[in-house]
């Protein structure tokens, strides 16, 4: 469990500083999601600037160039891929033909040592899933909504992408994975996290809530690219390989019979594991999760133990997911 926060500040509403206060509150209510490492990305004269460290964003102090306008954040907690080799720790650089850009993920990916042998992808010393996606969007010529869609088609596993190029657009690739996307028109800037729990207490913290702003939606199977002006453009990717694998890998595959993939989910939805998935949904914990964890064996009461603390929780998640995967022949 990971989160993705950031900024487009459009109109220049905001002072370099104002930036940075807003993107430490942001960030440091982020790290409810993950404490392992924290990383930034921004346009500086036309080039793609990565800061990141293996420390939580607490302990980080961003300073940024005057006249950044679009920034990209994430906060970690590492499931692969060791933290404190800061090159595995988010945002990952790539070019895409002439165009270079920086890429944030939310989520877990299970394919990617698969595509990389398929494909035949360079070897890198970079151990994290997410640095597949950058891999694939390296084979296209441009970056744009077509092959930021045929990256999202192609990997499997839960996801939000958040990527930022030099031309200063950013794109939001939405899997299952929370969003909140906020946009104050009046003003003149965005301001996004992985859930509305955590944006809008940043928000409160800042005092911005007393302003009007819209939330901009973005389902599963969207794409979003804000550019520099704040300017919308919209593209979608094919879900329906995404949406039948989330479901045979959440469902079919069960510990008690590897080889009899079932049709029918087995957790019923009493009133109490209502409760506790819209508890857990408040954190920005998908329901598919909690019936993964109650088909394996956990009870209301270890999960929601789990629940305060994200680092068990998503542990068990993945540990889960991998015995799933590599147990069954699929």
């Amino acid at each position: 469990m990971c989160a993705i926060f950031g900024l487009i500040d459009y109109k220049n509403h905001f002072s370099t500083r104002q930036r940075e206060k807003i993107l430490k509150v942001l960030s440091r209510e982020c790290e409810v999601r993950g404490k392992d490492a924290t990383g930034f990305a921004y346009v500086y004269r036309g080039e793609i600037s990565i800061y990141k460290r293996p420390e939580p964003a607490s302990r980080l102090h961003l300073r940024l160039p005057l006249g950044t306008t679009t920034i990209l954040g994430h906060t970690r907690m590492a499931t692969q891929g060791d933290k404190s080799q800061n090159f595995n720790n988010h945002p990952f650089f790539g070019k895409c033909g002439e165009t270079a850009f920086a890429l944030a993920h939310n989520g877990v990916l299970y394919n990617d040592k698969r595509l990389r042998s398929e494909l035949n992808l360079p070897k890198t010393n970079i151990e994290t899933d997410s640095y597949i996606a950058v891999q694939l969007l390296e084979q296209h010529e441009t970056l744009d909504l077509n092959s930021v869609a045929k990256m999202a088609e192609q990997v499997e596993g839960s996801f939000v992408f958040t990527i930022l190029d030099a031309a200063r657009n950013l794109y939001f690739v939405k899997g299952d994975n929370p969003l909140a996307l906020y946009h104050f028109r009046q003003q003149g800037f965005y301001i996004y996290a992985s859930t509305d729990a955590i944006l809008c207490t940043a928000l409160g913290k800042l005092g911005l809530l007393c302003a009007p702003f819209e939330e901009v939606l973005v389902d599963l199977g969207d794409i979003v690219k804000v550019d520099e002006f704040g300017q919308i453009e919209r593209g979608e990717f094919d879900i329906s390989h995404y949406t039948d694998w989330d479901y045979r890998y959440l469902f079919n595959y069960h510990p008690r019979w590897w080889n009899e993939p079932s049709d029918e989910k087995s957790v019923d939805d009493s009133a109490e594991i209502r409760q506790l998935k819209l508890f857990a949904s408040q954190i920005g914990v998908a329901a598919e999760h909690i019936d993964l964890l109650l088909e394996y064996g956990y009870s209301e009461d270890e999960i929601e133990e789990m629940i305060y603390v994200p680092n068990a929780l998503q542990c068990a998640i993945d540990e889960i997911l991998c015995e799933y995967a590599y147990c069954g022949d699929w």
